[in-house]
């Protein structure tokens, strides 16, 4: 099963959903994208994922782009920029699904208020993305 996972910068959302869904299963080939990458993964989602065991520390934010020509099973965004700007993946991709989330990068205020929205979101993404997991992909 191949799945890609997109959104805007392919630093936070993406990359958290991509760590939680190879840890529901090693078997499944997983990438993330960005439409617009950032130059790194967020400190914030390396540690709120870290805290979880799960490292993504080692993977790199990559434009869409890599992936346009290749086949996936599932097409997944997670953000309604990504949604509505992401290249077409014409015939070569069998579902494409939208599971979106707030961008915790977003977030204003005190370190402590920053650090609860990568927690929420982070937490959100595991629910959605096992929920996903469970209905789409074992059942297959």
């Amino acid at each position: 099963m191949k799945i890609l996972i997109l959104c805007t910068g392919n630093s936070c959302r993406s990359q958290m959903a991509h760590g939680f869904l190879q840890s529901f299963d090693q078997n499944l080939e997983v990438f993330s994208g960005g439409t617009k990458p950032e130059k790194q993964v967020n400190p914030g989602a390396i540690k709120a994922m870290k805290e979880i065991g799960i490292d993504i520390s080692k993977n790199k934010a990559k434009d869409v782009n890599k992936y346009i020509n290749q086949s996936f099973d599932y097409v997944i965004t997670v953000c309604d920029s990504a949604k509505e700007s992401c290249p077409t993946f014409i015939g070569k991709v069998k579902n494409r699904l939208h599971i979106g989330f707030d961008d915790p990068s977003y977030a204003k205020g005190s370190d402590e208020f920053i650090k609860s929205e990568f927690y929420r979101v982070r937490d959100e993404i595991k629910q959605e993305f096992y929920k996903f997991y469970n209905e789409k992909i074992k059942k297959s």
